[in-house]
């Protein structure tokens, strides 16, 4: 009886500490590689992928799921055609998807966020990435997986999508924080590439929220990065950078990680932001 209650009381801590579900660790994914319920998504291009990845992972670049052709870069394709891509990479909703990048996290955030807008209810981020992959002498390729397609149901989850008219409306709310994850130097536009920024938005740079070995910082330590610029749990957050791919990486801090209820990433971003003149911009 003793060890049940030890046993409750263990589990009830975790689940008040907020574990981050959407996280695995290497020990983790290593010990279900070969597990048929999981499938492995490598989110970085093609090249970086035929170089070296974790073994038996497929090739889901983050750039692969944005359009081709028109004025604003990085939007998404749309869902039929995710899910098209989905398919012919061997990826169900039905399965564990973990997906992970080299070890900056932004394109596994990327595809994460995309991910989770397509309706999969089961996505997790490989904490640390490829970098921790390989700190811990786990199995690596430079051979493509042989890809055995696969059937990806759509439920498009709209509750974490942000138009520009959502954050036009939201520019002045004080209900609303909007929380750019650009580097700080583009933000503060100390770097000449900077656009500038969307009024009233404030920064999050998105390298700050993982330690020197690429994993993700404590939830203590993220939650004072995001209550001191006023991106606290009582209010909307919505995450923006260029083109959604700094933005998904701080949409999973805060909402697997920080477990905010409503958070929404714009997708269009500055791109599509400064591409339009009656928006007003601040250098």
């Amino acid at each position: 009886m003793k060890k049940l209650i030890f046993s409750f009381i263990a589990l009830l801590s975790l689940a008040m500490a907020g574990i981050a579900q959407d996280l695995i660790s290497v020990a983790d994914l290593s010990a279900k590689l070969k597990d048929p319920s999981f499938v492995v998504i490598s989110a970085e291009v093609e090249t970086e992928y035929a170089k070296v990845h974790i073994t038996d992972a497929v090739n889901v670049p983050y750039t692969s799921l944005e359009k081709k052709v028109g004025a604003v870069e990085g939007l998404l394709i749309s869902p039929e055609e995710i899910a098209k891509a989905m398919n012919a990479k061997g990826v169900s909703e039905k399965k564990t998807i973990v997906v992970y990048d080299e070890g900056t996290g932004k394109y596994a955030g990327r595809v994460y966020w995309i991910l989770k807008y397509m309706g999969a209810p089961n996505v997790k981020i490989l904490d640390g990435g490829l970098i921790a992959w390989k700190a811990a002498r786990k199995p690596v390729t430079k051979n493509p997986t042989i890809v055995k397609p696969e059937t990806f149901s759509t439920s498009v989850n709209n509750s974490i999508f942000a138009s520009m008219k959502d954050v036009q409306a939201a520019v002045g709310n004080s209900k609303i924080a909007l929380v750019d994850f650009h580097e700080a130097a583009l933000f503060n536009g100390k770097d000449p590439k900077g656009k500038g920024r969307i009024p009233g938005s404030v920064n999050v740079d998105h390298t700050t929220l993982l330690d020197a070995k690429s994993v993700y910082k404590s939830k203590t330590d993220l939650q004072k990065m995001f209550n001191d610029v006023g991106a606290t749990s009582d209010k909307t957050i919505y995450v923006i950078c260029s083109s959604g791919t700094r933005a998904s990486k701080g949409y999973f801090a805060l909402k697997s990680i920080l477990r905010y209820p409503n958070v929404k990433l714009y997708d269009g971003g500055l791109n599509e932001w400064a591409a339009t003149p009656s928006n007003k911009m601040e250098k």
